[in-house]
Formats: structure tokens, C-alpha cells, sequence
């Protein structure tokens, strides 16, 4: 009886089920899965964002022909933003990195924060001092994101409220 009793046991344990062991152990791979990929997506993020530093820290020659095309795109952002009620856009996001300071002058709001800005947000900067702010838009310089509590990235948003 005994023989009849251990059979079907040993059966479902051998056949149909895991053993509780070899359950936690399918756990734990699928565990270190997840997180083979949550670090595998981050080492892709922080090396998207390498070369968007370098990209941006990398003035480009603001030709005639390149002010326009940026002035068109602009327009055309501003125009839809303002056919929904809006009256200020984010005209450029990026790394606090490209800042001399790492933000800290935007974060405080100082009066000398743009001469803290290097590369393409600086000339981002300069854009909007010769050539919208004689047409009273504003610029408004932010952190927008705070990743483990220390300040992010930086955002220019552009107002005509």
C-alpha cells in the first residue's frame, strides 16, 4: 500500500511540477533576466546621452541659411502652441552637463546663469538675445527633470504671454 501511496507523488513530482528548489531557481533566472536588461538599456541610455553631449557641446556655424530654417521651425511650433491657448513652448532640453556649473546658477535663478551655458545651448542662448527678445519673447531657463534627487536636464522654454 505503501508502494501505491508514493506513486502518484513521485509522479506529479517528477512529471507534471517543479520542485519548490527548481521553481525558486527559475525565479532567480528570470530575476537576473530583468535585470540583465534594465542594465543593458541603461548602458544604451547613458551612451545616447554621451553622444548627445558631445553633439551639443559642439557649435555649429549659424549660417544665414541655417537661422532660417531654424526660424521656420520655430514659427511653425509657436503658431500650433498658440492655436491651443498656449503661450509658452520648450524650445530646447539638455544635459546640465553643458553647463559650466552643472545648473546650479539656473536651478538658483542668478542673473549670470547664461554665461554658464557652453556649446549649442549657449548659442540657443544668443539666438534669442539678437533676434526674439527685441520682439518681447521671453526666456525662461529651467532644470526639468531631478534624477535621484540632483538636478537633470535643462529646459528653454520661450513665452510671448
Amino acid at each position: 500500500m505503501t508502494d501505491q501511496a508514493q506513486a502518484p507523488h513521485s509522479t506529479l513530482a517528477d512529471e507534471t511540477f517543479m520542485s519548490a528548489d527548481d521553481l525558486r531557481a527559475y525565479m532567480l533566472e528570470l530575476e537576473q533576466n530583468k535585470l540583465n536588461k534594465e542594465l543593458a538599456a541603461m548602458d544604451k541610455e547613458d551612451k545616447a546621452r554621451e553622444e548627445l553631449v558631445k553633439k551639443l557641446a559642439t557649435p555649429v556655424d549659424l549660417t544665414p541659411d541655417l537661422i532660417h530654417a531654424i526660424a521656420q521651425n520655430l514659427i511653425t511650433k509657436m503658431r500650433l502652441a498658440a492655436q491651443r491657448g498656449e503661450t509658452e513652448i520648450m524650445v530646447l532640453r539638455f544635459p546640465n552637463t553643458l553647463c559650466t556649473d552643472k545648473g546650479r546658477a539656473i536651478n538658483n535663478a542668478e542673473d549670470g546663469w547664461p554665461e554658464t551655458l557652453t556649446g549649442r545651448p549657449r548659442q540657443a542662448f544668443e539666438l534669442w538675445r539678437d533676434y526674439l527678445r527685441p520682439n518681447h519673447y521671453k526666456l525662461k531657463a529651467m532644470i526639468v527633470d531631478w534624477p535621484g534627487g540632483m538636478p537633470g536636464d535643462v529646459g528653454f522654454f520661450l513665452s510671448w504671454a
